[in-house]
C-alpha cells in the first residue's frame, strides 16, 4: 500500500462498517474480518468528513479537531490507512 499523504481525498473503504459506541466507534472490515478500535468521537468525526472533503485537513476542520491536536490525529489516520481502514478518493 502507498503511503498516507493527508494532502489527498480519502474515504472509508467500501467493505468497512462504522458502529457507534460511547468511546468513538468500532470499525469492522467484512472483507478482512479485522475490527479496529476509533478511540474518540473526533476520529470518528474525521472519518465520516473524508467523502465531503477535498483532503485530510478539510476534514480535521469539518470535525472540530484543534490545530495542537491535529498530527495526532493524522498519526492515527495513518495507522488506519496502514490497515485499510480508510483508502484513497479517486
Amino acid at each position: 500500500m502507498s503511503s498516507f499523504d493527508p494532502d489527498l481525498p480519502y474515504r472509508c473503504a467500501p467493505s468497512v462498517s462504522l458502529r457507534p459506541e460511547p468511546f468513538g466507534a468500532l470499525a469492522y472490515d467484512f472483507s478482512t474480518r479485522r475490527l479496529s478500535f476509533l478511540k474518540s468521537l473526533e476520529l470518528v468525526k474525521t472519518v465520516r468528513a473524508l467523502i465531503s472533503n477535498p483532503d485530510v485537513h478539510g476534514a480535521l476542520e469539518e470535525a472540530g479537531v484543534p490545530a495542537e491536536e491535529r498530527r495526532a490525529y493524522l498519526t492515527a489516520l495513518a495507522g488506519l490507512a496502514e490497515a485499510g481502514t480508510i483508502q484513497p478518493r479517486r
